[in-house]
């Protein structure tokens, strides 16, 4: 993926975090959608090596892989909202992030899983990285996931 000149670029570089390819939608949906100045992401699931991390918090995940997996997504979403945008830098700011953690009924960290995401898109866009959200404990998600998050963003 080509990426233009900016700083967030240079940053995701420092990370040595490089942007993937959009996923094609697994169902009938679209990856991004567009109204005004408001960028819609659906959900990513939380995978490595193309392949999704499954399991449940609580049962056999733990927190610090549940946040890891998080940050994973954090990274398909940056590269979905290129995708979408055509350029980082017209990020104005991310909105909102929501975040369901695959988890028994007795695990209370969802909010330390999706800071795995959150820290991650402010370390990258700075202020403008900085969001509101909500973290949920559910069930199960697709494909036995571990972890799933969309996001909204502003752009110019």
């Amino acid at each position: 993926m080509t990426t233009p000149a900016h700083p967030i670029y240079a940053k995701l570089q420092s990370l040595n975090i490089t942007l993937p390819e959009v996923a094609a939608p697994a169902a009938a949906y679209l990856p991004f959608v567009q109204t005004g100045k408001l960028v819609f992401l659906s959900g990513h699931l939380a995978k490595k090596d193309g392949q999704v991390i499954v399991g449940q918090l609580g049962k056999n995940v733990t927190t610090a892989e549940g946040k890891a997996a998080a940050r994973l997504i954090a990274i398909d979403l940056m590269g979905t909202l290129h995708a979408a945008t055509g350029d980082l830098g017209k990020v104005k700011r991310i909105v909102k992030v929501m975040s369901l953690v695959n988890s028994t009924g007795d695990f209370t960290e969802h909010h330390l899983v999706t800071n795995g995401c959150s820290e991650l898109l402010g370390e990258v866009f700075g202020d403008a990285g900085k969001h509101a959200r909500s973290a949920f404990g559910v069930a199960q998600i697709p494909l036995g996931a571990c972890v799933e998050i969309e996001l909204i963003a502003e752009v110019d």
